[in-house]
């Protein structure tokens, strides 16, 4: 997975879930902590994303990570990034079927 596509999935994670630790939020996107806590520095650092403080419970504090308006923004450019390359993949792997059913046919009527 690339950099951009953990962002992506770190910013539509934390817009539904923002009270995720980094533990959990690694575990969630499959990658690891120290990566995790990477690209989320990076996203504060940016503005993309605010930590908030909040007590948990009666003795603990803990942290949401909250995407700001430029989080938002910056989700939407990536998302529709992400969109375009997906369907340039998928339409060059509609080719290649297509070759390959053109190669395979050719194969079957010459038997």
């Amino acid at each position: 997975m690339t950099s951009e596509e953990i962002t992506l999935k770190i910013l539509k994670t934390l817009e539904e879930r923002s009270d995720l630790t980094q533990r959990e939020l690694a575990a969630k996107l499959g990658v690891s902590l120290g990566r995790t806590h990477y690209l989320l520095r990076s996203l504060i650092d940016v503005g993309m994303i605010k930590l908030q403080r909040f007590q948990r419970s009666s003795n603990k504090w803990g942290y949401a990570y909250l995407l700001t308006p430029k989080g938002l923004a910056g989700k939407a450019v990536i998302t529709l990034r992400y969109l375009n390359q997906k369907q340039e993949e998928f339409e060059k792997l509609q080719r290649d079927i297509e070759l390959l059913k053109a190669e395979t046919d050719a194969y079957n009527s010459g038997e």
